[in-house]
């Protein structure tokens, strides 16, 4: 089995709370490991900060966060956390059957990504795998971590423009990364206790539109467009019955202070 040979939907860009948008990744995993359809989707994140699987919680700034308006909630995935903002962010997701993808981790990134580089592509920037090793500046957020040639995308001047993350759930591998249109240092920044410096971040973080000149919806769209062709997907969207496990998943598990703020 490949990935041409599956039924593909393309969800286009909605806007849920975090851990909503955590769980119905969740339930689209299941959906697909039960024989459902594959899903590619595009979503933007009210602005949100998803904490790495093995975070520390005593890592971030939860009083700011509340006094800003900026929801956490804690990703499936490794690495820091990272500030998904409504306006400066736009998020993928790729599910599908493990049968169906390469069994090593590099081969499967550099097949997932082939979209995400097709959509950098689109909008006019010359964005590629990360080949520099840069040093870590902030071990807890992820846009200052070191860069990883496996998985971390940069633009032509080594800045880092997206980060994606795997992992498995039943029989299905789950892939979602985030774009970085426009920044928001201070705003990033000031979600960690450390305060890691804004003109630190900007030194190290790119952004589409300091590239190209170009609208936020037209990035969407490149995204979702490129996605779907990828796998050849119809426009699809989530079931009554996913929407109503996604909402108990949403309520137990990823909104749960026991998640959000687990000691690792």
């Amino acid at each position: 089995m490949t990935l041409a040979d599956l039924e593909w939907r393309v969800v286009g860009e909605e806007t849920r709370p975090g851990p909503m948008t955590m769980a119905l990744e969740s339930v689209a995993a299941e959906t697909v490991a039960d024989g459902g359809p594959a899903t590619v989707r595009v979503y933007t994140w009210p602005d949100t900060l998803s904490l790495g699987y093995g975070q520390d919680p005593e890592t971030i700034d939860w009083e700011y966060c509340e006094r800003e308006g900026i929801g956490v909630t804690r990703r499936p995935t490794g690495g820091g956390a990272i500030y998904h903002d409504r306006v400066a962010d736009v998020s993928y997701g790729i599910v599908a059957p493990a049968d169906a993808v390469p069994g090593d981790l590099m081969t499967c990134y550099e097949q997932f990504c082939q979209p995400i580089l097709e959509a950098f592509g689109r909008v006019g920037v010359d964005a590629a795998f990360a080949d520099d090793e840069h040093e870590a500046l902030h071990q807890p957020a992820c846009y200052l971590r070191q860069l990883h040639p496996a998985h971390d995308i940069v633009g032509p001047d080594g800045c880092k423009l997206s980060g994606n993350a795997q992992y498995r759930q039943r029989d299905a591998v789950i892939q979602h990364g985030s774009l970085s249109v426009s920044l928001r240092p201070d705003r990033h920044c000031g979600c960690f206790t450390a305060k890691p410096d804004p003109d630190a971040f900007a030194d190290r973080v790119g952004a589409i539109d300091e590239y190209v000149d170009i609208e936020r919806s037209a990035v969407v769209e490149a995204l979702r467009s490129t996605l779907a062709e990828w796998v050849d997907a119809d426009a699809g969207g989530w079931t009554d019955e996913e929407l109503a496990r996604a909402r108990e998943r949403a309520k137990e598990q990823f909104g749960a202070r026991e998640w959000v703020r687990k000691t690792p």
